[in-house]
């Protein structure tokens, strides 16, 4: 295996030069990014040990923190006993951009442990292809709280919509149990001070009331103790509705939870409602107001067949008279 290309051993002279370019900066880039490269060469570093450095946990090297600064990693490089590097902080900035390292924040995930992971997600598929004009969604969404909250708006550049603060918060929270028709396009839901079995199953029976004919319906839910209680389960089996459970920590599958975002960001962002009633009156407007103006893609195509089906047996009409058509 071939060794590493490295610069010579660099005279005091070069190495000086290339040290003022580094650390003064350079009117043309690519002669301070060159300069930056030789130096770090020179030091008998590639720039993939510092890129590996940026990206290995302090801790791991014997650091008292959790993550790196640039000051800290330069520091740490310099002092490095076994392979010392002298750079600077805005040349090390350009370097491990450069290789892909940028500064991000931690994020945290979950992997579903269910079983039925597999059986359970085919499940609500099958309800949402293939019965989805008999299938509807159930979620809580919350806890909503009086305060004001921060949102977005138009207005007069340089002077942004202020919200007063608040440090007493006296008026306790509530839980939207939401209720969406996947056939119809419809979202409505009531208000609740708590999460329960009760407040559940209430949404559950207003669910099954919007297809009082009798036939079986799905509705697709959390995977919540809240929602599978022997008292919910017993009146699904004798209503003939049939829970989809969603797999553990896959919440995400439950078509509803699209439709909580609008709902945030329309009635509870930007607003600063004085107590609950206020608060749930705003979300029930912005409901009929979004039924009225939303209609879901199979429910539009369907109507625009049952016009063209109309115009074409009975003939377009204008003004409430017949148009003259062609012999």
């Amino acid at each position: 295996m071939a060794e590493p290309v490295r610069v010579r051993r660099l005279i005091e002279q070069e190495g000086q030069k290339l040290q003022r370019i580094v650390r003064r900066g350079s009117t043309s880039t690519v002669r301070f990014r060159r300069a930056m490269m030789l130096l770090a060469s020179a030091g008998g570093n590639t720039v993939p040990v510092i890129a590996e450095t940026a990206i290995t946990g302090p801790t791991k090297l014997g650091q008292p923190f959790t993550r790196w600064s640039i000051r800290k990693l330069a520091e740490h490089l310099r002092r490095n006993v076994a392979r010392p590097i002298r750079i600077g902080r805005e040349a090390l900035r350009c370097l491990l951009r450069r290789r892909g390292v940028t500064f991000q924040r931690t994020k945290t995930w979950k992997e579903s442990s269910d079983p039925d992971f597999d059986a359970k997600l085919g499940r609500i598929e099958y309800a949402l292809t293939e019965r989805s004009d008999r299938t509807f969604a159930f979620d809580e969404f919350g806890p909503l709280g009086i305060r004001p909250t921060a949102g977005s708006c138009w207005a007069k550049e340089g002077k942004p919509d202020r919200l007063p603060a608040t440090f007493h918060r006296t008026h306790g929270v509530t839980y939207f149990h939401g209720c969406y028709s996947v056939g119809d396009d419809t979202l409505w839901g009531v208000n609740r001070r708590g999460k329960g079995a009760v407040p559940s199953l209430a949404a559950l029976q207003s669910i099954r009331a919007a297809r009082p004919d009798g036939a079986p319906i799905y509705v697709i839910l959390d995977n919540l103790s809240a929602h599978k209680g022997s008292k919910i389960r017993r009146w699904a089996r004798k209503n003939k509705v049939e829970l989809c459970f969603t797999p553990t920590n896959a919440s995400w599958a439950n078509p509803i939870e699209a439709h909580f975002g609008p709902l945030r960001q329309f009635t509870l962002a930007n607003s600063h409602h004085p107590n609950h009633t206020v608060q749930t009156r705003e979300v029930q407007r912005y409901l009929r107001w979004r039924n009225a103006k939303f209609r879901h893609p199979d429910v539009l195509a369907a109507q625009r067949r049952e016009r063209a089906r109309v115009r074409s047996e009975k003939g377009t009409r204008w003004g409430g008279r017949p148009l003259a058509t062609a012999a």
